[in-house]
């Protein structure tokens, strides 16, 4: 049987709510998967969109975007700007921290067609009256739908008054301060309006540009062999900041379980004097809302906290939501784990690792609401105590929609929060973290080794619509990683991957002192844990031993923080060289403000090579000479045209950092 054309509409869900409305917004970008996932900007940016914007036939339309802040009612308009080939542009600033939503209207302008149609009319044409006459009914539409403004009734009286002439009435109908009123009321009756939708998280400036450093605060005890305490560890922070870091990161700050605590080296049979892992999380001491006593009080690390800000240093603090065995969770929320038929509750695998001091929590759990609920109180609990930065722990092996909702909940209430994903896993899952809300996240930039591999790995990162959403951060090791180019390396290497991670990321960071001090000792060949991993001992550290590397640090994160250029990700282009063991790439700035060019020797031996740098790639003048001001070591070069020549010894320095410039 044949179908009438509503049913077949009917079939397809497409019958509109009102077929009147003739405007199609077909696409706005910047988006991410549709709009299902926000964007992320930065305080005091300019938000820039782009629309497809149409109608049928050749009538006018008016394009324009509504967004409001999500803690706010009222919506802001500001038209968009045809850029041509139906596409339609709009820019403003981003100026309150937090989640804004946007929409695209459009409308067939009626009057502004009537209006065009108006002066295209010779003066003696016979058909002004009747066009007068269609021009006020449009207007009387406007006056009922605007509750009947007075400015407006008065134009509509004026221009039906018989009293003056056709022509008057036409110059009137003409007049801007009549065009005004109707763009400042127009007819929207049939407007159309983007029906997905539209997020931007705003977040502060440390989102996009930060330099982090991880210790253990239980290792630097001014006696040796004692476990150290937060009051102990204020005494780092004037060096940590001489370094150039802003963000200290610290381990789990909680009580350790007892219960199958792990040794020296991951070992199962502990001693009486090993001190466990702090991601074995609780104890009878308390969980994930109390700090271990041997650090010292709530008190203490709010004391910390406030001494670090004295120093620009903000405290960010591990949340691993896990458990010990003895954490107070398993026996007061029995429920929130997976017991296994034997009695017992199931500790984390990952086949062939098993993690006997660590309890996952089971997220299919019935009592699923008030699991979330109490972590989500967990980050409350410790931004009441003045943290505003979390490193979250392995949060790939939570559910995504997990994350989504804490973190939506969070940012509306504490729109300063910074969230940084550490999660070492599979691209998709990686990316879709980042989507639901992480500010920042760990990356494989550990295991990209070579020049090709660190170019293709940028290049996707800055492509779009990646760059939308994710930001990077960089760590050439961390407590569980000594990539295997660290180990037994020398300090040139250690260097080499400090530079890469610094320059080419806006935001990264170290495990130090282990870093600095360019510990390179595996626990085993092929292995990639350090020997004696401090995550399961305390460490007694000498900061200055002889062929540290704190001086190169503190040089580097000097030039980051003078140099806008390195403040930001996707401002990277690469350059060509003819040796494939040298990086090159540019990092330029807004209107090419002290542009610079980057050369890298990822190889342990001396290297040399020709690059090919154009000087218009930064707004130099291409035929000029221009100067190279290496950044490092404060020598200043003269080069002319596209190709020139560098040697790097990396026992001298491994890099160029050059700041670009020309005179004359």
């Amino acid at each position: 049987m044949k179908k009438n054309l509503s049913s077949y509409l009917l079939d397809r869900a497409l019958i509109p709510t009102d077929g009147r409305r003739r405007i199609v917004i077909d696409h706005i970008f910047p988006r991410v998967d549709c709009g299902s996932f926000p964007l992320k900007r930065i305080i005091g940016e300019r938000m820039t969109i782009r629309a497809h914007v149409f109608a049928d036939g050749h009538e006018k339309i008016s394009v324009h975007f509504a967004f409001k802040h999500i803690n706010e009612e009222q919506w802001n308009e500001i038209p968009m700007v045809e850029c041509g080939n139906d596409e339609w542009e709009v820019s403003f600033p981003l100026n309150k921290l937090g989640i804004y939503e946007g929409k695209v209207i459009g409308w067939i302008d009626h009057f502004q067609n009537w209006l065009e149609k108006l002066y295209k009319l010779p003066e003696d044409d016979k058909d002004f009256e009747v066009e007068l006459l269609i021009g006020v009914q449009l207007l009387e539409k406007n006056f009922l739908a605007l509750s009947h403004n007075e400015e407006l009734k008065w134009w509509i009286e004026e221009l039906k008054n018989e009293r003056l002439s056709i022509l008057q009435r036409v110059h009137l109908a003409k007049n801007p301060a009549l065009q005004q009123l109707v763009q400042k009321y127009p007819d929207r009756s049939l407007a159309s309006e983007s029906t997905e939708p539209f997020l931007i998280f705003v977040e502060r400036p440390k989102a996009q540009f930060s330099s982090w450093y991880e210790f253990f605060p239980r290792s630097w005890s001014v006696v040796p062999g004692r476990h150290g305490t937060f009051k102990e560890c204020e005494r780092l922070l004037p060096e940590i900041a001489s370094m150039g870091f802003d963000v200290v990161y610290l381990p789990p700050i909680h009580p350790i379980g007892k219960k199958a605590r792990k040794g020296k080296n991951n070992s199962l049979e502990p001693t009486p004097e090993d001190v466990g892992s702090p991601w074995a999380i609780g104890s009878e001491e308390g969980g994930h809302k109390a700090v271990h006593p041997a650090l010292g009080t709530l008190e203490d690390f709010r004391h910390f906290v406030e001494k670090a800000a004295q120093y620009g240093i903000e405290v960010a603090l591990d949340i691993a939501f896990q458990c010990s065995p003895d954490h107070p969770y398993v026996t007061e929320h029995p429920s929130w784990f997976k017991w296994r038929p034997d009695g017992t509750v199931q500790y984390a695998e990952n086949p062939p690792k098993k993690y006997q001091d660590i309890i996952p929590f089971d997220f299919e759990t019935n009592d699923w609401e008030a699991l979330w609920e109490e972590l989500k109180s967990i980050f409350v609990f410790w931004i009441h105590q003045g943290v505003k930065i979390f490193r979250v722990d392995n949060p790939h092996t939570k559910p995504l929609e997990f994350w989504r909702w804490v973190i939506w909940e969070l940012k509306k209430e504490y729109p300063e929060t910074i969230f940084l994903s550490e999660a070492f896993t599979r691209p998709k899952l990686l990316y879709g973290l980042a989507k639901r809300g992480f500010s920042q996240s760990y990356t494989y930039f550990t295991w990209r080794s070579t020049p090709a591999e660190l170019k293709a790995y940028m290049e996707e990162l800055i492509s779009y619509p990646i760059v939308e959403f994710f930001r990077p951060n960089f760590w050439p090791n961390t407590p569980d990683i000594l990539p295997c180019y660290l180990q037994y390396a020398p300090p040139s290497v250690f260097k080499m991957r400090h530079v890469l991670a610094a320059t080419l990321s806006s935001n990264y960071g170290i495990y130090g002192p282990a870093f600095e001090l360019c510990v390179n000792t595996p626990l085993e060949p092929g292995k990639e844990e350090y020997l004696d991993s401090e995550k399961y001992e305390i460490k007694k550290w000498d900061w200055d031993a002889p062929g540290n590397i704190k001086d190169f640090i503190s040089k580097v994160n000097h030039i980051r923080k003078n140099n806008v250029a390195l403040q930001r990700t996707d401002n990277i282009r690469f350059v060509q060289t003819d040796n494939p063991r040298l990086l090159a790439y540019v990092k330029d700035a807004p209107a090419h403000a002290d542009p610079l060019l980057i050369v890298v020797n990822m190889s342990k031996n001396v290297e040399m090579g020709w690059v090919n740098f154009a000087p218009s790639l930064v707004g130099l003048e291409d035929s000029k000479p221009y100067e190279l001001t290496d950044l490092l070591v404060d020598v200043t070069y003269t080069w002319h045209g596209d190709w020139n020549f560098v040697k790097l010894d990396p026992e001298i320095c491994p890099a160029h950092i050059f700041r670009l410039s020309q005179y004359g």
